[in-house]
């Protein structure tokens, strides 16, 4: 399989995870969980379970885990572990500003604030990394932004937006595109479970550090926040940044951002299903739109790949 395409299945997958947040989320809220109880039950048990699977992956194929497979032979010196951790920091970042913007503003309105994401990640990449994104991407990003519009049933429904909710909305968002770019140059040399486990551990001291972890002490981690917090853990702190350090290496961050997009069809699908939210038929024409634009950027490389096995 093409190492780009293997790399855009691992991301994609790991946006469909990161699409069923804010449907746990939103029930974790109406159960009377804070978001610190959320955000920090979430970062500690992702980061339980990411150690976990890394020291069991060490333990039973060692050979596997003192190297990253594929950069076999690479002789870069290795990222110092704080880096790592440093960069994590700004899954914790993503956390705090997305849940707390879906407690302020309709989820349609804050899924629509996170995919802001997309353009400050290909901006931020041309400002600092010099690298232009390519005419299909810029056309790419245009159909994204449309169908994110139409998706997120802004024409369904009139709006009062808080301001606070809009301003930590593009925070996530702003927060999610450093994650990004982080991901796919920080610790690249490390196995994917260890630098995941320690991305994770710096997203959970920053997380401490904002909301010290009283659930500890006061019982309501296992009065029933664990079960919450350890889906999110899963769906949000496990699959989404070991997919994405595995796929954005081989991606690059402004094609990885396109595919991450799968995000917000997954959303909609669970609110739907979940929730039993109403969507509407403009929402749905609006996922089918962002599907169209996750696909477009392969197209070229897919049809090449076509062409040569025919001749």
């Amino acid at each position: 399989m093409d190492k780009r395409v293997k790399g855009s299945i691992f991301v994609f997958l790991g946006a469909c995870s990161f699409g069923v947040l804010s449907t746990i989320v939103k029930i974790a809220y109406s159960e009377g969980y804070t978001l610190g109880h959320i955000t920090g039950s979430q970062s500690f048990l992702g980061m339980l379970l990411l150690w976990i699977l890394y020291l069991l992956q060490k333990k039973l194929f060692p050979t596997r885990s003192t190297y990253n497979t594929e950069n076999k032979g690479d002789i870069r010196p290795k990222t110092a572990w704080w880096k790592v951790c440093a960069a994590g920091m700004f899954t914790g970042l993503v956390g705090i500003f997305y849940y707390q913007c879906v407690k302020l503003l309709p989820a349609s309105i804050s899924i629509i604030l996170l995919m802001q994401y997309l353009w400050i990640s290909i901006v931020i990449e041309a400002i600092i990394f010099k690298k232009k994104p390519t005419r299909i991407q810029l056309i790419a990003v245009c159909i994204v932004l449309i169908g994110t519009v139409f998706a997120g049933g802004v024409f369904n429904e009139s709006l009062t937006l808080n301001p606070t909710g809009v301003a930590f909305g593009f925070l996530a968002a702003l927060a999610y595109a450093l994650f990004l770019i982080t991901s796919g140059r920080v610790g690249n040399e490390l196995p994917a479970l260890k630098k995941g486990a320690l991305m994770i551990t710096g997203s959970c001291i920053l997380t401490f550090i904002i909301f010290p972890p009283l659930f500890f002490f006061d019982g309501v981690l296992f009065d029933g926040l664990y079960k919450w917090g350890l889906a999110l853990a899963v769906f949000g702190t496990v699959i989404p940044p070991l997919f994405f350090s595995i796929g954005i290496p081989k991606t690059g961050v402004s094609l990885g951002a396109i595919f991450s997009t799968a995000e917000l069809p997954v959303a909609v699908l669970s609110s739907y299903l979940i929730l039993r939210e109403n969507v509407a038929l403009l929402q749905w024409m609006g996922v089918v739109i962002i599907l169209m634009a996750i696909v477009l950027p392969n197209l070229k490389s897919l049809t090449n790949r076509k062409k040569n096995r025919l001749v």
